[in-house]
């Protein structure tokens, strides 16, 4: 065979390649070559090809068949064999390969070999590869090379490390060891490293090192790539240490400097380092929070990437307007792989540390008409909840949203939200009543022609579909003139090939039909979603700078025992776990309280404190009934022979509210009585989100009704009506136990109260 390229020829062919392809193609090529000439044992040659592979191996392409070929040169009595498979042994193999067990023996006969270079080739490969069986096999020839005298072998294992660093960076010019200007870089880091290890979690050994590193981290030249890795080294050791708080400011802003350095790989590894410091230099970092917002422009993916991470982890909120800015221009002009990432850390932030609910809802609309298809699946529920919850934002939010998404339907996530909310807030949107902005003209036709655009547009899935036709279906309560059409739409869809869609037009009609009389309790304005959270005490948490108490989204509770203690009374007073569930006809728009608060009441009974299900805040109640002795009667009013003089009774009355209770039994089904609640208010201030809860012993069935509104009007200007069906089919007395939620002069109220005074008419 002719003799192979050199290692310089082959390195100006590579880089004459003008495309990927080209340099891949030109690899390949001297790969097969040099395979044939390692299958033909060619000696000559083997040091020339392994050197060459060495250079493959660090352009990325795969060099492992020469690792046994690593084994044979360094089994030769060459010195120049030896320096190349020592090399590339450290290169392609490491400690989890059996392969490098082979190395043994000849990295033992070479820490003996009378030449100082040799030996310091064996040390150098020991430490970067040996595995725990070749140390103990070595450490014999180690220990004697460590009472040497030879400062050449010496430096491969030293003890006294800070001061022969002191001397390394005190000393002047070495020609021996130079290299750009500092001398030995390379034991320096080695140093670096070791005293890194031997610092963590040991007080002493940091505080002698803290001078030291200090000296090394402003003495050392940045202006070549040499000084860059050593000052690197200094501050991970800094950083992994007990170090000084001056002195990890010193390292935070060396890797801020680096931020600024023209090589790519430097930025990059600037950024990684100050990502996993910023939760405990956070201040620290801050300051540098305008270079990395600049390196969100950089055209390399990977400093793109981590300069985004780090930027969420910068956001707190005295920085969330100008942070938000800039990462949501970042999200218009990123590529398509960073969109979800991006839009998740806005979503989080944004719920963490908005400044007012009008924000919020900007911030998260502007994320999903920028990236509505990359969000997450619970951005469209979570956006509902914050819509639902900032009452005085909805003709605001509906009129933005409608604006939104005219002609445009292909950010799916914007247009269910946008669906959702004009079927809950069609009539704000109608009457113009929007004060924040100036409020736009729009018909009850307009708004229906948008949603029915939705139904058949292409883009629109299954789901969108469905948020649009219950939007149309609660605005036939909303709307006055247009509820014919509403009809005609929704029955048209009672026979769609979508078994979802069809479904929910077969139960809409069905309303319209045999429960009319239901469709505006069941259509009417859902209630404030609350998030509530298990009572705890309130911890203290560090969030990116801030120290504040961690929100804990729970009602106050009035004076007397904590809601838990208040479960334990209900228990106590029916009989330990002998109690029923509430049936409720229309699903309770309040998430499950996580700590068995009054036992789940309008949920199924659960002990544990596990949570119930919270239905979708988008969905309308289905037409068909749980499983309930009182099916029969959900579809009348009230009854139509019916037991009355039955004396009416105030089961509570406290800090102006008051609720009574009237009743009703019918002559054919003497077991079922209908408890109608009136709930008034004397105050002089509107009683809000007031929710009635019940339960009683298990013995008994209970079906609770939805109320007539959410709202206890002031000075007993009116009152709130629901009713309770209660199934009693052993004649037992009646007992129950009732929760109260409201809001009332801007503090959300919640109180129990037991009822036992039932008249013997209304059980016996």
């Amino acid at each position: 065979m002719p003799a192979p390229i050199r290692l310089r020829e082959l390195i100006r062919t590579i880089r004459t390649a003008r495309t990927q392809a080209e340099e891949r193609e030109m690899i390949q090529k001297e790969c097969a070559a040099i395979r044939s000439s390692f299958r033909e044992e060619d000696n000559t040659y083997r040091c020339r090809n392994v050197a060459k592979l060495l250079y493959m191996h660090m352009l990325g392409y795969p060099a492992h068949f020469g690792q046994l070929e690593c084994l044979k040169l360094i089994a030769s009595q060459k010195f120049t064999d030896k320096r190349i498979g020592y090399l590339g042994a450290m290169l392609l193999l490491d400690e989890r390969q059996d392969v490098h067990l082979l190395m043994t023996n000849c990295i033992k006969n070479d820490l003996n070999h009378s030449t100082q270079y040799v030996q310091g080739l064996a040390l150098c490969t020991l430490g970067c590869m040996g595995s725990s069986e070749m140390c103990r096999d070595l450490a014999g020839e180690v220990e004697k090379l460590l009472k040497t005298s030879n400062s050449y072998l010496r430096k491969k294992l030293v003890p006294q490390l800070v001061r022969i660093l002191k001397n390394l960076i005190m000393s002047g010019y070495s020609p021996e060891h130079d290299v750009s200007g500092i001398s030995d870089p390379f034991l320096q880091v080695r140093i670096l490293r070791l005293l890194r290890i031997l610092g963590r979690n040991d007080d002493d050994s940091s505080e002698a090192m803290n001078d030291i590193l200090a000296q090394v981290a402003t003495n050392t030249e940045t202006s070549k790539n040499v000084g860059n890795a050593i000052l690197y080294e200094t501050v991970l050791t800094i950083m992994d240490i007990k170090s000084e708080s001056g002195l990890r400011v010193l390292a935070i802003n060396i890797l801020g400097r680096f931020l600024l350095n023209n090589d790519k790989n430097i930025r990059y590894v600037a950024l990684t380092s100050l990502l996993k410091t910023v939760q405990t230099d956070h201040n620290a970092v801050q300051r540098h929070r305008s270079t990395i917002v600049d390196c969100l422009k950089d055209l390399d993916v990977s400093i793109k990437r981590r300069a985004m991470e780090l930027s969420f982890a910068l956001v707190n909120g005295n920085n969330i307007r100008g942070m938000m800015k800039e990462l949501l221009y970042f999200l218009d002009s990123c590529e398509p792989e960073f969109k979800a990432d991006c839009a998740s850390g806005i979503f989080l932030a944004a719920e963490k540390y908005a400044p007012s609910k009008r924000w919020h809802i900007d911030t998260i609309m502007r994320v999903l008409t920028t990236a509505g298809s990359y969000v997450r699946d619970d951005a469209v529920p979570n956006l509902i909840q914050l819509i639902t919850n900032s009452v005085e934002m909805h003709a605001y939010t509906v009129q933005r949203l409608y604006k939104a998404i005219l002609g445009d339907y292909s950010q799916q996530p914007l247009v269910q939200v946008a669906a959702w909310c004009i079927g809950e807030y069609g009539d704000l949107l109608v009457s113009g009543q929007c004060e924040e902005e100036e409020p736009i003209q729009v018909t009850e036709d307009e708004v229906l022609d948008i949603l029915e655009s939705v139904l058949i547009s292409n883009m629109s899935t299954s789901v969108t579909r469905g948020y649009a036709l219950t939007a149309i279906m609660k605005l036939s309560t909303r709307f006055t003139c247009t509820v014919n059409r509403i009809k005609k739409v929704v029955s048209i869809y009672g026979s769609s090939i979508d078994v979802e869609l069809q479904q929910r037009a077969v139960e809409y009609n069905a309303l319209f039909k045999k429960y009319d009389h239901m469709r505006s309790a069941l259509l009417e304005r859902m209630p404030v979603m609350e998030k509530v959270t298990t009572n705890g005490p309130t911890e203290i948490v560090q969030t990116n700078g801030e120290t504040e108490p961690a929100p804990l989204e729970t009602k106050p509770p009035p004076s007397g025992p904590q809601p838990t203690s208040q479960a334990n009374d209900l228990l106590d007073l029916l009989g330990g776990n002998d109690i029923t569930p509430v049936i409720p006809t229309a699903p309770t728009s309040k998430p499950a309280s996580a700590g068995g608060e009054l036992l789940d009441l309008l949920g199924d009974i659960n002990l544990t404190g596990a949570p119930a299900a919270t239905p979708a805040p988008a969905s309308v109640p289905q037409i068909s009934q749980p499983p309930f002795l009182l099916d029969g009667l959900s579809s009348q009013p009230l009854f139509n022979d019916i037991t009355t003089g039955i004396p009416s009774i105030t089961a509570y009355s406290k800090n102006g509210l008051k609720i009574e209770f009237t009743f009703e039994r019918s002559n054919t089904n003497p077991s079922v009585t209908v408890i109608t609640i009136q709930a008034s208010n004397s105050t002089e201030l509107d009683m809000t989100d007031f929710v009635f809860q019940a339960a009683v012993p298990k013995t008994f069935q209970l079906q609770l009704l939805s109320p007539s509104s959410s709202i206890v009007p002031a000075f007993n200007t009116g009152t709130i009506t629901q009713v309770i069906k209660v199934l009693n089919p052993q004649k037992q007395q009646l007992r129950m136990r009732i929760k109260l939620t409201y809001n009332h002069k801007g503090s959300a109220m919640q109180d129990l109260a037991e009822v036992n005074n039932f008249p013997p008419q209304s059980w016996q």
